[in-house]
Protein backbone atom coordinates (compact mmCIF):
# COMPACT_ATOMS: atom_id res chain seq x y z
CA UNK A 1 0.00 0.00 0.00
CA UNK A 2 2.44 3.07 -1.34
CA UNK A 3 1.33 6.64 -0.89
CA UNK A 4 1.77 9.16 -3.39
CA UNK A 5 3.45 12.56 -2.64
CA UNK A 6 1.08 14.79 -1.75
CA UNK A 7 0.40 17.64 -4.22
CA UNK A 8 1.18 20.02 -0.85
CA UNK A 9 4.26 21.59 0.31
CA UNK A 10 4.68 20.11 2.98
CA UNK A 11 4.82 22.61 6.11
CA UNK A 12 8.12 22.73 8.30
CA UNK A 13 7.67 21.47 12.05
CA UNK A 14 6.54 24.55 14.34
CA UNK A 15 9.62 25.13 16.66
CA UNK A 16 9.46 24.27 20.05
CA UNK A 17 6.98 25.81 22.39
CA UNK A 18 5.05 27.66 19.32
CA UNK A 19 2.22 27.00 17.32
CA UNK A 20 3.47 28.21 13.90
CA UNK A 21 4.08 26.40 11.27
CA UNK A 22 5.99 26.68 7.95
CA UNK A 23 4.90 29.12 5.30
CA UNK A 24 3.93 27.27 1.99
CA UNK A 25 3.47 28.73 -1.44
CA UNK A 26 -0.42 30.20 -2.25
CA UNK A 27 -2.71 27.72 -3.60
CA UNK A 28 -3.56 27.73 -7.57
CA UNK A 29 -6.24 28.72 -9.51
CA UNK A 30 -8.88 27.00 -11.32
CA UNK A 31 -9.35 26.56 -14.89
CA UNK A 32 -11.09 29.49 -15.56
CA UNK A 33 -9.06 31.83 -13.31
CA UNK A 34 -10.76 31.51 -10.18
CA UNK A 35 -9.63 29.58 -7.01
CA UNK A 36 -12.24 27.04 -6.43
CA UNK A 37 -14.24 26.48 -3.09
CA UNK A 38 -13.49 28.07 -0.13
CA UNK A 39 -9.97 29.80 -0.51
CA UNK A 40 -9.24 29.07 2.54
CA UNK A 41 -9.74 25.40 2.47
CA UNK A 42 -6.50 24.99 -0.06
CA UNK A 43 -4.70 27.69 1.50
CA UNK A 44 -4.76 25.57 5.07
CA UNK A 45 -4.37 22.18 3.61
CA UNK A 46 -0.82 23.39 2.00
CA UNK A 47 0.30 25.20 4.41
CA UNK A 48 -0.82 22.69 7.42
CA UNK A 49 -0.04 19.26 4.83
CA UNK A 50 2.28 16.71 6.86
CA UNK A 51 5.34 14.84 5.25
CA UNK A 52 4.00 10.71 5.39
CA UNK A 53 5.37 9.60 8.49
CA UNK A 54 5.52 12.74 9.83
CA UNK A 55 3.89 13.42 14.07
CA UNK A 56 4.01 16.89 14.57
CA UNK A 57 3.25 18.88 18.17
CA UNK A 58 0.47 21.02 17.79
CA UNK A 59 -0.83 24.01 20.28
CA UNK A 60 1.47 24.61 23.28
CA UNK A 61 0.30 27.21 25.84
CA UNK A 62 3.08 28.01 28.44
CA UNK A 63 4.42 24.41 28.29
CA UNK A 64 1.41 22.59 27.56
CA UNK A 65 -1.19 21.86 24.86
CA UNK A 66 -4.77 22.32 25.13
CA UNK A 67 -7.69 20.32 24.29
CA UNK A 68 -11.47 19.84 24.52
CA UNK A 69 -14.44 17.44 25.70
CA UNK A 70 -16.64 14.10 24.17
CA UNK A 71 -18.87 10.86 24.80
CA UNK A 72 -22.04 9.12 23.44
CA UNK A 73 -25.50 7.19 24.76
CA UNK A 74 -27.60 4.84 23.53
CA UNK A 75 -29.18 1.23 24.81
CA UNK A 76 -25.53 -1.05 25.46
CA UNK A 77 -25.71 -4.37 23.95
CA UNK A 78 -23.99 -7.22 25.07
CA UNK A 79 -21.55 -9.55 22.41
CA UNK A 80 -20.25 -13.18 23.43
CA UNK A 81 -16.49 -12.94 21.77
CA UNK A 82 -14.64 -15.40 20.21
CA UNK A 83 -11.19 -15.70 19.09
CA UNK A 84 -12.01 -15.45 15.66
CA UNK A 85 -15.06 -13.78 15.62
CA UNK A 86 -15.43 -10.48 14.16
CA UNK A 87 -19.20 -9.90 13.60
CA UNK A 88 -18.88 -7.16 16.01
CA UNK A 89 -15.69 -5.80 15.40
CA UNK A 90 -17.26 -2.06 17.54
CA UNK A 91 -18.17 -4.20 20.25
CA UNK A 92 -15.43 -3.21 22.70
CA UNK A 93 -14.84 -3.55 26.75
CA UNK A 94 -17.15 -2.85 29.28
CA UNK A 95 -16.64 0.93 30.92
CA UNK A 96 -14.98 1.50 33.76
CA UNK A 97 -13.57 4.03 36.16
CA UNK A 98 -11.05 2.33 37.72
CA UNK A 99 -7.24 3.43 37.24
CA UNK A 100 -4.79 0.88 36.15
CA UNK A 101 -1.38 0.90 34.58
CA UNK A 102 -1.83 3.24 31.22
CA UNK A 103 -3.49 5.35 33.57
CA UNK A 104 -1.21 5.55 36.14
CA UNK A 105 1.20 6.49 33.30
CA UNK A 106 -0.97 9.65 31.86
CA UNK A 107 -1.50 11.16 35.54
CA UNK A 108 2.06 10.63 36.34
CA UNK A 109 3.27 12.55 33.46
CA UNK A 110 0.58 15.38 33.88
CA UNK A 111 -0.61 15.02 29.86
CA UNK A 112 -2.61 13.03 27.50
CA UNK A 113 -0.97 12.71 24.51
CA UNK A 114 -3.80 12.31 21.98
CA UNK A 115 -3.03 12.03 18.22
CA UNK A 116 -5.17 14.06 16.27
CA UNK A 117 -6.02 15.97 12.87
CA UNK A 118 -5.60 19.45 12.35
CA UNK A 119 -7.08 19.65 8.77
CA UNK A 120 -10.90 17.76 9.08
CA UNK A 121 -13.15 21.36 8.91
CA UNK A 122 -16.03 20.68 11.73
CA UNK A 123 -13.62 17.24 13.30
CA UNK A 124 -10.17 17.95 13.86
CA UNK A 125 -9.29 21.45 12.59
CA UNK A 126 -7.10 25.04 13.16
CA UNK A 127 -9.48 27.53 13.59
CA UNK A 128 -7.48 30.52 11.07
CA UNK A 129 -8.90 32.84 13.72
CA UNK A 130 -7.89 31.72 17.16
CA UNK A 131 -4.74 28.93 15.96
CA UNK A 132 -6.51 26.81 18.37
CA UNK A 133 -7.51 23.68 17.31
CA UNK A 134 -11.34 22.76 17.12
CA UNK A 135 -14.27 20.29 16.12
CA UNK A 136 -15.86 17.15 16.87
CA UNK A 137 -13.28 14.85 17.65
CA UNK A 138 -11.30 17.51 19.73
CA UNK A 139 -13.81 17.70 21.88
CA UNK A 140 -14.08 13.74 22.75
CA UNK A 141 -10.08 14.30 24.00
CA UNK A 142 -11.04 17.31 26.28
CA UNK A 143 -13.95 14.90 28.25
CA UNK A 144 -11.14 12.32 28.10
CA UNK A 145 -8.40 14.77 29.46
CA UNK A 146 -11.12 16.07 32.23
CA UNK A 147 -12.08 12.88 33.07
CA UNK A 148 -8.36 11.03 33.89
CA UNK A 149 -7.04 14.39 34.80
CA UNK A 150 -9.28 17.32 35.78
CA UNK A 151 -8.47 19.31 33.52
CA UNK A 152 -9.31 19.59 29.78
CA UNK A 153 -6.43 21.33 28.95
CA UNK A 154 -4.00 18.71 29.82
CA UNK A 155 -3.26 17.76 26.38
CA UNK A 156 -0.41 17.52 24.14
CA UNK A 157 -1.91 17.13 20.45
CA UNK A 158 0.06 15.26 17.58
CA UNK A 159 -0.87 15.63 14.15
CA UNK A 160 -0.58 12.58 12.54
CA UNK A 161 -1.45 11.07 8.61
CA UNK A 162 -4.14 9.00 8.51
CA UNK A 163 -1.79 6.34 7.42
CA UNK A 164 0.76 6.64 10.43
CA UNK A 165 -2.44 5.92 13.10
CA UNK A 166 -1.91 2.93 14.24
CA UNK A 167 1.91 3.11 14.06
CA UNK A 168 1.94 6.13 16.13
CA UNK A 169 -0.53 3.55 18.80
CA UNK A 170 1.83 0.97 18.38
CA UNK A 171 4.99 2.88 18.97
CA UNK A 172 3.94 4.93 22.11
CA UNK A 173 4.12 8.17 20.25
CA UNK A 174 0.41 8.85 21.37
CA UNK A 175 -2.17 7.18 24.26
CA UNK A 176 -5.05 7.40 22.27
CA UNK A 177 -5.66 8.50 18.15
CA UNK A 178 -9.36 10.47 18.04
CA UNK A 179 -9.30 11.18 14.11
CA UNK A 180 -12.13 10.11 12.28
CA UNK A 181 -10.81 5.90 12.91
CA UNK A 182 -13.16 3.37 11.78
CA UNK A 183 -13.42 0.59 13.70
CA UNK A 184 -13.20 -2.87 11.58
CA UNK A 185 -11.73 -6.81 12.01
CA UNK A 186 -8.44 -6.15 10.65
CA UNK A 187 -7.81 -2.91 12.82
CA UNK A 188 -9.18 -4.62 15.72
CA UNK A 189 -6.01 -7.07 15.61
CA UNK A 190 -3.61 -4.32 15.65
CA UNK A 191 -5.18 -1.18 18.31
CA UNK A 192 -7.89 -1.77 21.01
CA UNK A 193 -10.84 0.90 20.50
CA UNK A 194 -13.36 2.76 22.35
CA UNK A 195 -17.35 1.66 21.78
CA UNK A 196 -18.41 3.55 18.67
CA UNK A 197 -19.19 7.32 18.88
CA UNK A 198 -20.18 8.25 15.45
CA UNK A 199 -21.77 6.19 12.65
CA UNK A 200 -20.52 7.49 9.14
CA UNK A 201 -20.29 5.35 5.34
CA UNK A 202 -17.70 5.90 2.14
CA UNK A 203 -19.31 7.83 -0.26
CA UNK A 204 -17.73 9.86 -3.56
CA UNK A 205 -17.19 13.57 -3.71
CA UNK A 206 -16.69 15.16 -7.04
CA UNK A 207 -17.19 18.05 -8.42
CA UNK A 208 -21.34 19.26 -9.31
CA UNK A 209 -20.73 19.06 -13.20
CA UNK A 210 -19.12 15.56 -12.99
CA UNK A 211 -20.99 13.04 -14.41
CA UNK A 212 -19.94 10.85 -11.92
CA UNK A 213 -22.76 9.33 -10.17
CA UNK A 214 -21.25 7.21 -7.12
CA UNK A 215 -19.18 4.16 -6.15
CA UNK A 216 -20.06 2.96 -9.68
CA UNK A 217 -18.99 2.14 -12.96
CA UNK A 218 -19.06 5.55 -13.66
CA UNK A 219 -15.53 6.10 -11.78
CA UNK A 220 -14.40 4.19 -14.80
CA UNK A 221 -11.09 5.84 -16.12
CA UNK A 222 -11.19 8.46 -13.43
CA UNK A 223 -8.56 9.86 -11.71
CA UNK A 224 -9.63 8.61 -7.57
CA UNK A 225 -8.31 10.50 -4.68
CA UNK A 226 -7.69 8.44 -1.64
CA UNK A 227 -5.41 8.88 1.51
CA UNK A 228 -3.18 5.40 2.44
CA UNK A 229 -4.54 3.56 5.52
CA UNK A 230 -8.06 4.24 5.09
CA UNK A 231 -11.56 2.17 4.87
CA UNK A 232 -11.85 3.99 1.18
CA UNK A 233 -8.56 2.54 0.27
CA UNK A 234 -9.53 -0.93 0.87
CA UNK A 235 -12.89 -0.29 -0.73
CA UNK A 236 -10.68 0.49 -4.36
CA UNK A 237 -8.58 -1.97 -3.53
CA UNK A 238 -11.64 -4.74 -3.47
CA UNK A 239 -13.16 -3.07 -6.10
CA UNK A 240 -12.03 0.06 -7.90
CA UNK A 241 -15.00 -0.10 -10.47
CA UNK A 242 -12.03 0.94 -13.22
CA UNK A 243 -10.70 4.02 -11.30
CA UNK A 244 -7.12 4.91 -11.18
CA UNK A 245 -6.94 5.23 -7.61
CA UNK A 246 -2.89 3.65 -7.04
CA UNK A 247 -1.46 6.59 -8.26
CA UNK A 248 -3.17 9.22 -6.37
CA UNK A 249 -3.14 7.81 -3.06
CA UNK A 250 -1.86 10.10 -0.67
CA UNK A 251 -0.91 10.10 3.01
CA UNK A 252 -3.74 13.00 4.64
CA UNK A 253 -7.54 12.84 3.15
CA UNK A 254 -7.43 16.80 3.12
CA UNK A 255 -4.46 16.46 0.23
CA UNK A 256 -7.33 14.86 -1.55
CA UNK A 257 -9.70 17.95 -1.69
CA UNK A 258 -6.50 20.06 -2.74
CA UNK A 259 -5.59 17.76 -5.48
CA UNK A 260 -9.95 17.58 -6.85
CA UNK A 261 -9.62 22.20 -6.74
CA UNK A 262 -6.33 21.86 -8.57
CA UNK A 263 -7.66 19.70 -10.97
CA UNK A 264 -5.67 17.07 -10.59
CA UNK A 265 -7.76 13.87 -9.91
CA UNK A 266 -11.40 13.68 -10.30
CA UNK A 267 -13.27 12.19 -7.29
CA UNK A 268 -12.56 11.40 -3.77
CA UNK A 269 -13.48 8.26 -1.81
CA UNK A 270 -13.68 9.21 2.02
CA UNK A 271 -15.82 8.84 4.68
CA UNK A 272 -19.07 10.88 4.08
CA UNK A 273 -18.73 12.99 7.64
CA UNK A 274 -15.73 14.09 6.46
CA UNK A 275 -16.83 14.94 3.05
CA UNK A 276 -19.73 16.54 4.21
CA UNK A 277 -17.55 19.31 5.94
CA UNK A 278 -15.78 19.87 2.65
CA UNK A 279 -18.41 19.95 0.26
CA UNK A 280 -19.69 23.26 3.28
CA UNK A 281 -16.13 24.98 2.50
CA UNK A 282 -16.12 24.39 -1.47
CA UNK A 283 -19.83 24.94 -3.31
CA UNK A 284 -18.05 23.63 -6.44
CA UNK A 285 -17.79 19.81 -4.72
CA UNK A 286 -20.58 17.86 -3.79
CA UNK A 287 -21.86 14.10 -2.36
CA UNK A 288 -22.44 12.03 -5.19
CA UNK A 289 -24.86 9.22 -4.73
CA UNK A 290 -25.15 6.80 -1.51
CA UNK A 291 -22.61 6.01 1.48
CA UNK A 292 -21.75 2.25 0.60
CA UNK A 293 -20.73 1.38 3.74
CA UNK A 294 -21.69 1.51 7.35
CA UNK A 295 -18.80 2.28 9.62
CA UNK A 296 -18.63 3.66 13.18
CA UNK A 297 -15.59 5.78 14.56
CA UNK A 298 -14.09 4.94 18.13
CA UNK A 299 -11.01 5.93 19.71
CA UNK A 300 -7.90 3.65 19.32
CA UNK A 301 -5.54 3.04 22.18
CA UNK A 302 -2.55 0.43 22.40
CA UNK A 303 -3.52 -2.97 22.04
CA UNK A 304 -3.77 -4.32 25.32
CA UNK A 305 -3.60 -0.64 27.18
CA UNK A 306 -7.44 -2.35 28.53
CA UNK A 307 -7.76 0.32 31.42
CA UNK A 308 -7.68 3.03 28.83
CA UNK A 309 -10.38 1.31 26.72
CA UNK A 310 -12.70 0.85 29.81
CA UNK A 311 -12.37 4.66 31.02
CA UNK A 312 -13.22 5.70 27.41
CA UNK A 313 -15.99 3.99 27.08
CA UNK A 314 -17.23 4.96 30.83
CA UNK A 315 -16.59 8.99 29.21
CA UNK A 316 -18.50 7.65 26.63
CA UNK A 317 -21.28 6.34 28.64
CA UNK A 318 -21.48 9.89 30.76
CA UNK A 319 -21.05 11.72 27.39
CA UNK A 320 -24.08 9.83 25.61
CA UNK A 321 -26.41 10.45 29.01
CA UNK A 322 -28.77 13.01 28.92
CA UNK A 323 -30.66 12.47 25.74
CA UNK A 324 -31.51 15.94 23.49
CA UNK A 325 -29.40 17.77 26.24
CA UNK A 326 -26.42 15.15 26.44
CA UNK A 327 -22.99 16.66 26.01
CA UNK A 328 -22.94 14.68 22.38
CA UNK A 329 -26.09 16.07 21.28
CA UNK A 330 -24.50 19.39 22.00
CA UNK A 331 -21.44 18.76 20.16
CA UNK A 332 -22.96 17.37 16.98
CA UNK A 333 -25.65 20.72 17.21
CA UNK A 334 -22.21 22.68 17.59
CA UNK A 335 -20.50 21.03 15.22
CA UNK A 336 -21.82 19.22 12.47
CA UNK A 337 -25.81 19.43 11.78
CA UNK A 338 -25.31 21.84 9.65
CA UNK A 339 -23.87 19.47 7.57
CA UNK A 340 -25.13 15.93 8.35
CA UNK A 341 -28.72 17.02 9.51
CA UNK A 342 -31.70 14.61 11.18
CA UNK A 343 -29.06 12.66 13.25
CA UNK A 344 -31.15 11.85 16.54
CA UNK A 345 -28.30 10.90 18.26
CA UNK A 346 -25.07 8.44 18.95
CA UNK A 347 -25.08 4.76 18.23
CA UNK A 348 -25.81 2.36 20.86
CA UNK A 349 -22.42 1.08 22.24
CA UNK A 350 -21.78 -2.56 22.61
CA UNK A 351 -19.63 -4.38 24.59
CA UNK A 352 -17.99 -7.71 24.96
CA UNK A 353 -18.86 -10.46 26.98
CA UNK A 354 -15.88 -12.63 26.85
Amino acid sequence: MSGAKSSADPARPAAPGTDTPGRARPARRGSGGRLRGWGGVAGMALALALAAGALIPLTRHGGEAAAAGLAGPGTAGAVQAKADDCKDPEASLPASSADGPTIDAIKQRGKLIAGVDQNSFRWGYRNPATRTLEGFDIDLVKAIAKNILGDENAVIYRAIPTSQRIPALQNGTVDVVVRTMTVNCSRIKQVSFSTAYFEAGQQVLAPKASAITGFDDSLKGKRVCVAAGSTAFDALKADAHGADYQDFTVPNQLDCLVRLQQNLVDAVVTDNALAAGQAAQDPAVQLKGSPFTTEYYGAAVKLGNTDLVRRINQVLVDYRGGGAGSPWMTAYHKWLAADLPDISGPPAPKYRTG
